[in-house]
């Protein structure tokens, strides 16, 4: 199997001259990848300009990033020529690599506007290599800058950043460098594509913690009426085990449970309902194993939200009294 390095620049639209084309904020510009073969040796690469065909001026934060003019990508070829030139320079056996979780979606927001054919048919396993360098040689939680990476790794800076190639090239000098085998078993999915199907829906164990990412539902109250979106099951014994603090959303948008098993202690559930171009949702799941302190600070986080909601019905009840003359 090959690694696909991959790093996309893109343009977007001026609201007051040309409006944002429906499913495609941002238009590629430029594609540029580094094949790196198992062992992360460099056996290829691809660079190329795209001429635009929705946004025909620079956004002022494309041009000062990119250092771009449109005179140059006037030169580029259209994006369905490109793209079918880069997916057969990939081959077959690969896996896509990036610098952060968001080259992918766009990537496929493009081709679904010139009806190419998917990259898959399902959530896309990737590496995220923002996280893998957190996950190998800090903190796991702090996503850095690609600079920084490459500056805290010492690889020498021989060209310039800020455009696809050069990217990608860097990018994948730091991915050689990460030889920690638990931290490359962190793979990420990019849900472009959504689970069908119950039998699609992605359920992996990592070293310390589980995820699971839902098939599609018509709405929030029926994602959480889904038995297995609010199951809590331990990932190690895999039983269903008590819960101590059940689903509860401080915010609308996330949900927190806390369960317990008899031999691995406290599990914290997370939620995340996540919303679709179609405006169904679905779920994107994660569990933990945490220590006593943990759970009582979601305890008490829970106690805050019950008290903002008692305090939030008891104002609406006054605004709602009739006033006396």
């Amino acid at each position: 199997m090959n690694y696909i390095v991959i790093d996309l620049e893109w343009n977007q639209g001026n609201p007051q001259r040309e409006p944002e084309v429906y499913g495609v904020p941002f238009e590629i510009v430029e594609i540029g990848a580094i094949k790196l073969n198992k062992e992360k040796k460099m056996i290829g690469e691809f660079n190329q300009l795209v001429k635009p065909q929705l946004y025909h001026e620079l956004n002022h934060i494309t041009r000062k990033l990119i250092h771009l003019q449109m005179r140059q990508l006037e030169h580029g070829m259209p994006f369905p020529k490109v793209f079918r030139e880069f997916r057969e320079w990939c081959g077959e056996d690969f896996l896509f690599c990036t610098w952060g979780p968001l080259d992918l979606e766009e990537l496929q927001k493009n081709m679904k506007y010139y009806d190419l054919e998917p990259l898959s048919d399902r959530p896309l396993k990737f590496y995220d290599v923002q996280k893998l360098f957190s996950i190998a040689f800090e903190d796991k939680k702090t996503r850095r800058s690609l600079e920084y990476a490459v500056d805290f790794l010492q690889i020498e800076k021989d060209i310039p950043f800020h455009r696809a190639f050069s990217d990608a090239y860097y990018t994948a000098r730091v991915l050689a460098k990460i030889t920690d085998q638990s931290a490359l078993a962190h793979y990420s999915f990019d849900t472009f594509i959504k689970p069908r199907t119950r039998k699609e829906e992605i359920k992996i164990i990592f070293d310390n913690y589980a995820k699971y990412i839902s098939r599609e539902f018509p709405n929030k109250a029926d994602a959480l009426a889904d038995r297995e979106v609010t199951s809590c099951r331990c990932y190690i014994c895999h039983k269903n085990i008590r819960r101590k603090i059940k689903w509860f959303s401080p915010n609308g948008k996330h949900y927190f449970a806390v369960s317990y098993c008899d031999k691995h202690g406290y599990m914290k559930g997370k939620i995340r309902i996540r919303k679709t171009e179609d405006n169904t949702v679905y779920v994107v799941k994660t569990e933990k194993f945490i220590s006593p302190e943990e759970a009582e600070a979601i305890r008490n986080r829970l106690q805050h939200a019950k008290e903002m909601r008692r305090h939030h019905k008891k104002s609406s009840r006054k605004l709602r009294m009739p006033q006396e003359n």
